[in-house]
């Protein structure tokens, strides 16, 4: 694993702004099965994130590994359609290079989709749980995109991390969410190395210290993307129920979370769509 620095960020933005004139100030990452909704973006200029500089590749089933800017909901937005995991083989600040992007493109605010395990008893898969605050594991053992020296173009040596999901993004998040009467969650995200699911004992520790969903990804952006001063909303699919007990035959798999994604997709499109349709136009 190599790590990333400023050279590397802007390459990448380079070869992205020589292939659009969209200013985008909204950044979206999809997770997995999510990706349609970058469809949806008007006049959308797509770059294949293989192509780009240093771009991490995406090699899981349901994450495309494209670029989307355009227009959705009347903001100009970029989304990333298949993001990279530490699982692959990267090194934190490679799995941060397209919030990195973002940033220095003029993103001012990131939402941050994901699947995501149940671990809280009261959620049924095809809930949505938003994010209020996350337990970095892998960033507590190391594993930290921040790790190294500190570019102060970037952002703070020692950023704090007490309020990375934004108030009033969530607030709006909950607004949109009972006028829909879509099924809304709120909780602890725990990120995780993976690939492997977690043992019985482990969705018992992960309960104890606090998490109400687990997942593969998301808290080194969020980490990338506070510590730019970027507005961050983080929203979970709940795809299935964490397995406690070894005494069952239940299994979690891959497939198990692409299938219920197909019924949290059009569930966090909505909130999402309306989510952006109350932002100002431009709040930088």
């Amino acid at each position: 694993m190599s790590q990333f620095g400023r050279s590397e960020i802007e390459a990448a933005l380079a070869a992205v702004r020589e292939r659009t004139q969209h200013q985008p100030h909204i950044g979206l990452v999809l997770g997995s099965g999510l990706g349609p909704l970058a469809q949806s973006i008007d006049d959308a200029v797509i770059i294949p994130t293989e192509e780009l500089p240093h771009w991490p590749v995406s090699t899981v089933q349901g994450h495309a590994g494209k670029l989307y800017l355009g227009t959705l909901e009347g903001q100009s937005v970029i989304a990333l359609r298949g993001r990279s995991h530490l699982y692959e083989g990267y090194h934190p600040s490679q799995v941060a290079l397209s919030i990195r992007v973002m940033q220095l493109m003029g993103v001012h605010t990131v939402i941050l989709t994901n699947a995501a395990g149940g671990l809280n008893e009261a959620y049924t898969p095809g809930d949505l749980m938003l994010i209020a605050d996350h337990i970095n594991f892998v960033g507590l053992a190391g594993l930290n995109p921040l790790l190294g020296a500190n570019d102060e173009r970037l952002g703070p040596r020692f950023p704090s991390m007490t309020h990375v999901y934004d108030r009033e993004l969530r607030q709006r998040a909950r607004e949109i969410a009972q006028s829909q009467h879509l099924p809304l969650q709120e909780g602890v995200y725990v990120g995780i190395a993976g690939p492997s699911f977690e043992t019985p004992a482990e969705i018992r520790f992960l309960r104890m210290i606090g998490a109400d969903a687990v997942g593969m990804s998301t808290v080194v952006e969020a980490t990338a993307a506070r510590h730019g001063g970027m507005r961050v909303l983080g929203i979970s699919g709940i795809t299935n129920k964490a397995v406690d007990s070894t005494e069952t035959d239940a299994e979690p798999t891959h497939e198990e979370v692409l299938e219920a994604s197909k019924l949290i997709a059009p569930r966090m499109e909505a909130l999402l769509r309306g989510v952006l349709r109350g932002l100002p136009r431009d709040t930088r």
